[in-house]
């Protein structure tokens, strides 16, 4: 008999069984004539599994499935946080590019504190509602579920082949950003967003 063992990764990098902790979950569930498996909504919540969002299916060695939210952003890390610090050293301010679940690519003084981490509900809803924005006025902005920055911003979200992958993200914490800042971010997005679309 040949046991199928469901492992889910939020990070890039797929890791070997080894380095990998699982834990039961004590819920079982039976595959139907069609081939599907409901994944539980608990753990959809903890996971942050949204309903229509692709997961990318492996198998490895040991014939476990493993299943890992796929995101197109994640194909550009590199290019993502060298935007990120070419936008940064002109405009000084920090710079944040997301994908739907977290901030990849941050450059200024808040890279340390935001970097790889989950985005908060605040920007999953921006980034839902395709938000294009400037807000010039000082202004709460939550960055993460248990951090938030008070400061100017310019949003723009990246949109491809019709879906929000991600968003840009300009952050002022002393002084007021500017039309400029928001042209820099449609701008970036629409670079990303045609990059992907290759």
């Amino acid at each position: 008999m040949v046991f199928f063992g469901i492992k889910y990764f939020k990070k890039t990098k797929i890791r070997k069984e080894s380095e990998v902790k699982m834990k039961a979950t004590g819920i079982i569930r039976r595959i139907d004539e069609l081939g599907r498996i409901v994944i539980p909504k608990e753990i959809r919540k903890t996971l942050r599994i949204k309903e229509g969002e692709n997961l990318e299916i492996f198998v490895d060695e040991q014939e476990s499935i493993i299943l890992k939210k796929y995101s197109l952003m994640q194909k550009m890390n590199d290019l993502a946080q060298d935007f990120a610090d070419a936008i940064n050293s002109f405009v000084k301010y920090n710079v944040f590019i997301t994908d739907n679940d977290i901030i990849m690519a941050v450059s200024g003084p808040l890279k340390k504190t935001y970097l790889n981490k989950n985005i908060s509900e605040e920007l999953e809803s921006k980034l839902k509602r395709r938000e294009e924005m400037i807000e010039k006025h000082p202004k709460s902005i939550k960055l993460t579920d248990d951090k938030e920055e008070v400061g100017t911003y310019a949003i723009s979200p990246i949109i491809v082949n019709g879906d929000a992958t991600g968003l840009v993200l300009i952050l002022s914490l002393e002084d007021k950003v500017d039309d400029v800042c928001l042209k820099i971010s449609q701008i970036t997005s629409k670079f990303l967003k045609t990059h992907l679309e290759q």
